[in-house]
């Protein structure tokens, strides 16, 4: 399975999401530069976290239109798998590949901890590793990580089984504690915490390794069980 990783002036993350699949998963990985245009060759894409242009004017608000992103929604449409975390997923709810806003953390601060998650749907192609109701740990790092939306994309979210991971305790006030949400199709999954510094056991957990896992498992099911 290869990786694109894309990068946007700003990005801070890329390089811990490279080496997350690279060493730690094993798989064949590579930068794409924001003001690329073809995504055909990769399997599946990765938005990190950063500052992408800066934070300027709204998270994520600019990267929405960088040339790369034609190509992310293609890939999306596609059913390729498409991760964005933190910043990631912030240009995901920009681009309207899902649902929802990102406001400011509710006590105004800059959040950087460990935090305790729970895995709220472990039927996806990203979380099958998981356990159903199964707490995990991965930091999180955001200023602006609060998660809003109205009452009937809240009763979608629900009855589709969207919500991926919630946070055990109130983080940074997002509505339902809600951490991580996915597409109705199930192969655009955006998140605050960061899986790609929770891969091994020397950086204080290796509970995001499974994530990558999952989504390395779908794919070998799909593509390699039956070519």
């Amino acid at each position: 399975m290869k990786y694109a990783v894309i990068v946007f002036p700003g990005s801070n993350c890329d390089a811990d999401m490279f080496h997350a699949i690279s060493d730690a998963l094993g798989e064949e990985v590579e930068y794409v530069w924001h003001a690329e245009t073809d995504l055909d060759k990769f399997d599946g894409i990765l938005i990190p976290g950063g500052f992408s242009y800066g934070d300027y004017l709204r998270s994520g608000a600019i990267a929405r239109f960088a040339n790369i992103m034609e190509s992310v929604i293609e890939a999306a449409e596609a059913g390729k798998p498409v991760l964005g975390v933190c910043n990631g997923f912030q240009i995901l709810l920009e681009a309207g590949l899902l649902p929802g806003a990102m406001k400011r953390n509710e006590n105004l601060k800059f959040i950087c901890r460990p935090v305790d998650l729970v895995v709220e749907n472990n039927e996806t192609l990203f979380t099958s590793e998981y356990e159903q109701g199964q707490v995990i740990s991965i930091p999180v790092a955001h200023g602006e990580g609060n998660y809003y939306c109205d009452e009937e994309t809240l009763v979608s979210l629900k009855e589709n089984k969207q919500i991926v991971f919630t946070y055990k305790t109130n983080v940074n006030g997002s509505l339902e504690q809600i951490a991580g949400i996915m597409n109705e199709r199930g192969n655009v999954l955006g998140m605050m915490p960061h899986p790609e510094r929770a891969v091994e056991p020397l950086i204080g957990s290796e509970d995001g390794l499974k994530l990558f896992k999952s989504i390395l498992r779908n794919w070998r099911e799909t593509h390699v069980a039956t070519s």
